[in-house]
């Protein structure tokens, strides 16, 4: 079961799930993500969200459309992606964390980095 929050719109929500996907490398650059009705099904979403979802990564320049064939991820799209997420985090996350671990007394011979 795919649960869903108020927190951003449902295909960005979607477009966020299918990144991380790509980050993961599946499926692989070069090879098709699941059709849209495949990805309605799977995630019990309209096929009309499912293909905004989709334009969100197009434009975001990690999958492609080829007519006929589907949606393909694009060489390169997990470097692109990677280097986004963590100029992202780096710059945005990072500073709210680095500051809470701090208010709360926890530093770095505090943390676990293994599993």
């Amino acid at each position: 079961m795919h649960t869903w929050n108020d927190s951003a719109p449902l295909y960005q929500q979607l477009a966020d799930r299918l990144a991380v996907q790509l980050l993961d490398g599946a499926p692989p650059e070069g090879e098709a993500l699941p059709s849209v009705r495949k990805l309605a099904s799977t995630y019990l979403i309209n096929p009309l969200t499912v293909s905004r979802a989709l334009q969100a990564l197009v434009d975001n320049d990690l999958v492609e459309s080829r007519r006929g064939m589907g949606m393909y991820v694009k060489a390169g799209a997990r470097t692109r992606l990677l280097s986004r997420e963590r100029a992202q985090f780096l710059q945005k996350e990072w500073p709210a964390l680095r500051a809470k671990l701090k208010r709360l007394g926890i530093g770095a011979n505090d943390l676990n980095w293994e599993d």
